[in-house]
Protein backbone atom coordinates (compact mmCIF):
# COMPACT_ATOMS: atom_id res chain seq x y z
CA UNK A 1 0.00 0.00 0.00
CA UNK A 2 1.73 3.43 -1.22
CA UNK A 3 1.65 6.53 1.41
CA UNK A 4 -0.38 8.75 1.26
CA UNK A 5 0.32 12.56 1.06
CA UNK A 6 -1.40 15.36 2.37
CA UNK A 7 -2.34 18.38 0.06
CA UNK A 8 -3.69 21.70 0.75
CA UNK A 9 -6.62 21.08 -1.86
CA UNK A 10 -7.97 18.36 0.07
CA UNK A 11 -9.44 20.76 2.91
CA UNK A 12 -12.13 22.07 1.16
CA UNK A 13 -13.67 18.84 1.29
CA UNK A 14 -12.31 17.29 4.15
CA UNK A 15 -14.19 16.87 7.76
CA UNK A 16 -13.42 19.27 10.35
CA UNK A 17 -10.57 16.52 11.87
CA UNK A 18 -8.90 16.12 8.68
CA UNK A 19 -8.67 20.07 8.28
CA UNK A 20 -7.00 19.68 11.77
CA UNK A 21 -4.08 17.68 10.06
CA UNK A 22 -3.40 20.17 6.84
CA UNK A 23 -4.17 23.49 8.45
CA UNK A 24 -4.18 25.97 11.33
CA UNK A 25 -7.50 26.31 13.12
CA UNK A 26 -8.21 28.88 15.14
CA UNK A 27 -10.38 26.74 17.39
CA UNK A 28 -7.42 24.24 17.69
CA UNK A 29 -4.86 26.84 18.58
CA UNK A 30 -7.34 28.66 21.06
CA UNK A 31 -7.65 25.44 22.87
CA UNK A 32 -3.45 25.01 23.26
CA UNK A 33 -3.96 27.52 25.99
CA UNK A 34 -4.95 24.84 28.49
CA UNK A 35 -2.32 22.37 27.77
CA UNK A 36 0.31 25.12 28.18
CA UNK A 37 -0.03 25.51 32.02
CA UNK A 38 1.61 21.84 32.00
CA UNK A 39 5.05 23.80 30.02
CA UNK A 40 8.23 24.11 32.49
CA UNK A 41 9.35 27.61 33.68
CA UNK A 42 11.32 29.83 31.10
CA UNK A 43 15.17 29.18 31.49
CA UNK A 44 16.36 31.93 32.92
CA UNK A 45 19.79 34.27 32.15
CA UNK A 46 22.79 33.37 33.92
CA UNK A 47 23.06 35.44 37.12
CA UNK A 48 26.37 37.32 38.40
CA UNK A 49 26.90 39.13 41.94
CA UNK A 50 27.95 42.46 41.42
CA UNK A 51 30.13 44.72 43.84
CA UNK A 52 26.81 46.58 44.34
CA UNK A 53 23.62 45.61 46.11
CA UNK A 54 22.21 44.27 42.51
CA UNK A 55 22.17 41.26 40.50
CA UNK A 56 22.14 41.75 36.31
CA UNK A 57 21.84 38.83 33.77
CA UNK A 58 25.06 38.27 31.35
CA UNK A 59 22.65 38.81 28.53
CA UNK A 60 21.26 42.45 28.91
CA UNK A 61 17.97 41.74 30.78
CA UNK A 62 16.38 45.49 31.04
CA UNK A 63 17.17 46.86 34.30
CA UNK A 64 15.07 50.09 35.79
CA UNK A 65 15.62 52.43 38.30
CA UNK A 66 14.57 51.39 41.32
CA UNK A 67 15.64 54.32 44.01
CA UNK A 68 18.76 55.72 45.34
CA UNK A 69 20.08 55.60 48.64
CA UNK A 70 23.57 56.98 50.80
CA UNK A 71 26.92 55.17 49.67
CA UNK A 72 27.47 52.50 51.37
CA UNK A 73 31.29 51.10 51.37
CA UNK A 74 31.94 48.23 48.88
CA UNK A 75 28.88 49.58 46.53
CA UNK A 76 30.24 49.96 42.57
CA UNK A 77 30.75 53.35 42.16
CA UNK A 78 29.86 52.77 38.50
CA UNK A 79 26.37 53.12 40.31
CA UNK A 80 26.71 56.67 42.12
CA UNK A 81 23.60 58.96 41.81
CA UNK A 82 25.60 62.17 40.66
CA UNK A 83 23.02 64.03 40.23
CA UNK A 84 21.66 63.21 43.69
CA UNK A 85 25.41 63.41 45.26
CA UNK A 86 25.87 67.01 43.75
CA UNK A 87 22.14 68.10 45.06
CA UNK A 88 22.58 66.38 48.73
CA UNK A 89 26.94 66.92 48.88
CA UNK A 90 27.03 63.54 50.29
CA UNK A 91 27.45 60.18 47.84
CA UNK A 92 24.16 58.12 46.91
CA UNK A 93 24.21 54.87 44.89
CA UNK A 94 21.36 53.67 42.76
CA UNK A 95 19.65 50.62 42.93
CA UNK A 96 17.71 49.20 40.16
CA UNK A 97 15.90 46.00 40.11
CA UNK A 98 14.68 43.91 36.63
CA UNK A 99 12.19 44.23 34.67
CA UNK A 100 9.19 42.75 35.04
CA UNK A 101 8.06 41.90 31.85
CA UNK A 102 9.98 41.17 29.26
CA UNK A 103 9.29 40.46 25.60
CA UNK A 104 8.75 36.98 23.96
CA UNK A 105 8.68 36.68 19.99
CA UNK A 106 7.45 33.67 18.07
CA UNK A 107 9.07 33.81 14.56
CA UNK A 108 7.19 31.10 12.76
CA UNK A 109 7.86 30.26 8.82
CA UNK A 110 4.98 28.71 6.72
CA UNK A 111 5.63 29.16 3.23
CA UNK A 112 5.04 26.12 0.91
CA UNK A 113 7.29 23.68 2.26
CA UNK A 114 5.61 23.37 5.43
CA UNK A 115 2.51 22.28 4.10
CA UNK A 116 3.94 18.70 4.12
CA UNK A 117 3.16 15.55 5.36
CA UNK A 118 3.47 11.75 5.13
CA UNK A 119 1.53 11.25 8.39
CA UNK A 120 0.78 13.03 11.31
CA UNK A 121 -0.36 16.77 10.47
CA UNK A 122 1.65 19.08 8.32
CA UNK A 123 4.57 21.28 9.34
CA UNK A 124 2.66 24.48 9.90
CA UNK A 125 0.41 22.80 12.04
CA UNK A 126 2.94 21.54 14.18
CA UNK A 127 4.68 24.79 13.96
CA UNK A 128 1.28 26.68 14.59
CA UNK A 129 0.36 24.46 17.87
CA UNK A 130 4.17 25.07 19.42
CA UNK A 131 3.56 28.82 18.65
CA UNK A 132 0.39 28.89 20.30
CA UNK A 133 1.52 26.97 23.54
CA UNK A 134 4.65 29.69 23.75
CA UNK A 135 2.32 32.37 23.24
CA UNK A 136 -0.09 30.90 26.13
CA UNK A 137 3.05 30.23 28.63
CA UNK A 138 4.38 33.56 27.72
CA UNK A 139 1.19 35.86 29.45
CA UNK A 140 0.74 32.94 31.69
CA UNK A 141 4.40 34.22 33.21
CA UNK A 142 3.47 37.68 32.88
CA UNK A 143 5.39 38.30 29.50
CA UNK A 144 4.53 40.19 26.18
CA UNK A 145 4.09 38.58 22.90
CA UNK A 146 5.00 39.34 19.58
CA UNK A 147 5.71 37.75 16.56
CA UNK A 148 7.31 37.70 13.13
CA UNK A 149 4.83 35.41 10.39
CA UNK A 150 6.52 34.66 7.58
CA UNK A 151 4.42 32.86 4.14
CA UNK A 152 4.72 32.65 0.43
CA UNK A 153 3.81 36.51 0.20
CA UNK A 154 5.95 37.96 2.05
CA UNK A 155 6.18 39.25 6.27
CA UNK A 156 4.11 40.00 9.06
CA UNK A 157 5.33 41.86 11.95
CA UNK A 158 3.56 41.72 15.33
CA UNK A 159 5.39 44.17 17.99
CA UNK A 160 4.94 42.86 21.44
CA UNK A 161 1.29 43.44 23.30
CA UNK A 162 0.17 42.39 26.71
CA UNK A 163 -2.04 39.58 27.75
CA UNK A 164 -4.93 37.10 25.63
CA UNK A 165 -5.74 40.05 23.08
CA UNK A 166 -1.69 39.86 21.87
CA UNK A 167 -2.53 35.99 21.61
CA UNK A 168 -5.24 36.11 19.41
CA UNK A 169 -3.42 38.53 17.35
CA UNK A 170 -0.93 36.09 16.65
CA UNK A 171 -2.89 32.68 16.51
CA UNK A 172 -5.31 34.80 13.68
CA UNK A 173 -2.33 36.18 11.79
CA UNK A 174 -0.88 32.31 11.46
CA UNK A 175 -4.38 30.70 10.51
CA UNK A 176 -4.32 33.88 8.06
CA UNK A 177 -1.02 33.26 6.62
CA UNK A 178 -1.08 29.50 6.61
CA UNK A 179 -1.52 27.93 3.13
CA UNK A 180 -0.44 30.84 1.11
CA UNK A 181 1.55 29.75 -2.23
CA UNK A 182 3.19 31.63 -5.05
CA UNK A 183 5.73 31.04 -7.63
CA UNK A 184 8.55 32.41 -5.95
CA UNK A 185 8.63 32.79 -2.99
CA UNK A 186 10.76 34.83 0.16
CA UNK A 187 13.98 33.22 1.33
CA UNK A 188 14.54 32.62 5.16
CA UNK A 189 16.46 35.99 5.55
CA UNK A 190 12.52 37.59 5.16
CA UNK A 191 11.96 36.24 8.16
CA UNK A 192 15.64 36.82 10.58
CA UNK A 193 15.82 40.10 9.04
CA UNK A 194 13.16 42.06 10.11
CA UNK A 195 13.65 39.97 13.29
CA UNK A 196 16.88 40.88 14.17
CA UNK A 197 15.64 44.44 13.79
CA UNK A 198 13.05 44.38 16.15
CA UNK A 199 14.17 42.51 18.76
CA UNK A 200 16.03 43.54 21.70
CA UNK A 201 18.56 42.92 24.19
CA UNK A 202 17.15 40.21 26.69
CA UNK A 203 14.33 39.19 24.70
CA UNK A 204 13.27 35.19 24.33
CA UNK A 205 13.06 34.56 20.91
CA UNK A 206 11.72 31.12 19.49
CA UNK A 207 11.87 30.28 15.50
CA UNK A 208 9.97 28.00 14.06
CA UNK A 209 11.07 26.30 10.61
CA UNK A 210 11.99 23.27 8.75
CA UNK A 211 15.40 25.50 7.53
CA UNK A 212 15.46 23.84 4.29
CA UNK A 213 17.26 26.98 2.97
CA UNK A 214 19.12 27.98 5.94
CA UNK A 215 21.94 30.87 4.15
CA UNK A 216 24.76 32.86 5.47
CA UNK A 217 22.26 35.77 5.73
CA UNK A 218 19.83 34.07 7.82
CA UNK A 219 22.67 32.77 9.99
CA UNK A 220 24.20 36.13 10.43
CA UNK A 221 20.98 37.41 11.54
CA UNK A 222 19.89 34.82 13.96
CA UNK A 223 23.83 35.04 15.38
CA UNK A 224 23.41 38.65 15.98
CA UNK A 225 20.22 37.90 17.73
CA UNK A 226 21.43 35.22 19.76
CA UNK A 227 24.99 37.65 20.93
CA UNK A 228 22.02 39.73 22.89
CA UNK A 229 18.96 37.61 23.69
CA UNK A 230 17.94 34.19 24.37
CA UNK A 231 17.42 32.29 21.07
CA UNK A 232 15.46 29.15 21.04
CA UNK A 233 15.35 26.84 17.54
CA UNK A 234 12.36 24.52 16.67
CA UNK A 235 12.97 22.51 13.88
CA UNK A 236 9.70 20.90 12.18
CA UNK A 237 10.62 18.02 10.10
CA UNK A 238 8.64 14.93 8.93
CA UNK A 239 9.99 11.50 9.03
CA UNK A 240 9.94 11.00 4.72
CA UNK A 241 12.52 13.96 4.95
CA UNK A 242 14.78 12.06 7.45
CA UNK A 243 15.08 8.74 5.65
CA UNK A 244 13.26 7.20 2.55
CA UNK A 245 11.11 4.04 3.42
CA UNK A 246 12.06 0.52 0.96
CA UNK A 247 9.12 0.17 -1.37
CA UNK A 248 8.58 -2.69 -4.05
CA UNK A 249 6.77 -0.43 -6.32
CA UNK A 250 7.57 2.60 -7.52
CA UNK A 251 5.94 5.85 -5.30
CA UNK A 252 4.21 8.42 -7.03
CA UNK A 253 4.10 11.61 -6.09
CA UNK A 254 1.07 14.43 -7.40
CA UNK A 255 1.50 18.17 -7.03
CA UNK A 256 -0.06 20.69 -9.37
CA UNK A 257 2.64 20.33 -11.74
CA UNK A 258 2.80 16.93 -12.20
CA UNK A 259 3.48 13.73 -11.04
CA UNK A 260 6.24 11.65 -10.41
CA UNK A 261 7.70 7.92 -10.00
CA UNK A 262 10.43 7.60 -7.35
CA UNK A 263 11.71 3.97 -7.69
CA UNK A 264 12.18 3.84 -4.26
CA UNK A 265 14.10 0.44 -4.39
CA UNK A 266 16.88 1.91 -5.41
CA UNK A 267 19.21 1.40 -2.18
CA UNK A 268 21.76 4.06 -3.57
CA UNK A 269 18.99 6.69 -4.04
CA UNK A 270 17.84 6.03 -0.71
CA UNK A 271 21.37 6.30 0.93
CA UNK A 272 22.20 9.69 -0.50
CA UNK A 273 18.83 10.96 0.22
CA UNK A 274 19.31 9.94 3.80
CA UNK A 275 23.26 11.58 3.34
CA UNK A 276 22.23 15.01 2.39
CA UNK A 277 19.23 15.78 5.57
CA UNK A 278 22.21 14.09 7.57
CA UNK A 279 24.26 17.12 6.34
CA UNK A 280 22.14 20.41 6.34
CA UNK A 281 20.55 18.80 10.06
CA UNK A 282 24.62 18.26 11.11
CA UNK A 283 24.79 22.38 9.94
CA UNK A 284 22.37 23.27 11.72
CA UNK A 285 23.20 21.39 14.78
CA UNK A 286 26.76 23.23 14.65
CA UNK A 287 25.12 26.58 13.71
CA UNK A 288 23.44 26.10 17.02
CA UNK A 289 26.04 24.96 18.99
CA UNK A 290 28.51 27.88 17.85
CA UNK A 291 25.71 30.50 19.13
CA UNK A 292 24.33 28.61 22.18
CA UNK A 293 21.15 28.25 20.82
CA UNK A 294 19.11 25.41 22.10
CA UNK A 295 17.35 23.11 19.04
CA UNK A 296 14.44 21.84 19.79
CA UNK A 297 13.62 18.96 16.79
CA UNK A 298 9.67 18.00 16.06
CA UNK A 299 8.25 15.65 13.68
CA UNK A 300 4.69 15.66 12.16
CA UNK A 301 3.99 13.02 14.35
CA UNK A 302 5.08 14.02 18.09
CA UNK A 303 3.09 15.89 20.49
CA UNK A 304 4.16 19.14 20.95
CA UNK A 305 3.49 19.88 24.45
CA UNK A 306 5.86 16.54 25.48
CA UNK A 307 8.38 17.92 22.81
CA UNK A 308 8.14 21.44 24.21
CA UNK A 309 8.21 19.89 27.80
CA UNK A 310 11.95 17.85 27.65
CA UNK A 311 13.70 21.00 26.56
CA UNK A 312 15.49 23.72 27.81
CA UNK A 313 12.88 26.26 26.98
Amino acid sequence: MRPRFLRPAETAIAPRAEQTRVQPLLADLLAQGARAAALPAWARPARARQMGLYHAPLKGRGMEYAESRPYQPGDDVRALDWRLTARSGKPHTKLFREERERPVFIAIDLRSPMAFATRGVFKQVQAARVAALLAFKAVKDGDRVGGVVLNAHGVHELPPGRGQVAVARLLRQIVSAAGATQAVEPALAALSTPLQRLVKPGALVFVLSDFRDLDAASEADFGRIAAHSQLRVVDLVDPFEQALPSLQSPLRVTAASGALDLDLGDAALRTGYQQRYAARHAHLQDFCRRHRMPLIGITTTDDPLQRLQQAAL
